[in-house]
């Protein structure tokens, strides 16, 4: 069950998951991936919700179709995605947010290639952090969890200390087997997944302050 207790906690560092937590590319995300599965005889309906979160190489991977070569496919992939920036904007309140967190204190830790996830971020208007974890750094995608535990590192924490912010059930999973504390982004599904997490709609939700000496980021509902 989601936590619906009051929140107020201090952390370290936030690391961002991108697509459905700080920006919207649903849309486009969802037109690319459903031709594809219609050119390749997949049902669109009960396939493309299950590629969310996750890096495309492994998506087609987990497919277990002999005729589709993973690296290929993914790069196809890429390449329609890359031309499709259609409707992406920032999740509400996602920009000022942002904004308002020292540079060393935050990532974005994405299951997207580098090249697309500075794309869509300009395309909503989000300035490209100093610390990005891209697909193409990892050996093992969402839900492992050595994305995040990769972040953490980049930027000097324990990802024990961190505060993880995701959407997707991939993600979630593997900020809470990376030890981090996590939040769930619900702006983007209709549906959002049942955790035992806070939750938020909108970055507006949250209030944060930063300690001028430590840098240590408070982070509790805007009500509080």
């Amino acid at each position: 069950m989601t936590d619906l207790s009051p929140f107020n906690k201090s952390f370290d560092a936030f690391l961002f998951d991108m697509d459905g937590t700080v920006l919207s590319s649903i849309a486009a995300t969802e037109r690319v991936w459903g031709q594809w599965a219609t050119r390749h005889g997949i049902d669109p309906v009960t396939f493309v919700p299950t590629i969310h979160g996750v890096r495309a190489v492994d998506t087609v991977r987990r497919l277990g179709l002999p005729h589709l070569d993973p690296d290929t496919e993914a790069k196809i992939l890429l390449d329609a995605e890359m031309a499709d920036l259609d409707g992406i904007k920032a999740i509400e309140g996602a920009i000022d947010f942002l904004k308002s967190l020292p540079e060393d204190r935050w990532a974005i830790v994405t299951s997207a290639p580098i090249e697309l996830a500075r794309r869509r971020l300009e395309a909503a208007g989000i300035a490209l952090p100093k610390i990005v974890v891209s697909a193409e750094d990892v050996e093992r995608g969402k839900p492992s969890p050595e994305c995040f535990q990769l972040g953490a590192k980049r930027l000097g924490f324990d990802p024990h200390n961190c505060l993880v912010f995701e959407d997707a059930p991939a993600g979630i999973v593997a900020g809470e087997t990376a030890g981090a504390h996590v939040i769930v982004v619900t702006a983007t599904h209709p549906h959002s997944p049942e955790t035992a997490h806070k939750s938020i709609n909108s970055y507006n939700e949250l209030k944060l302050s930063v300690d001028p000496e430590t840098g240590i980021l408070s982070l509790s509902d805007a009500s509080i």
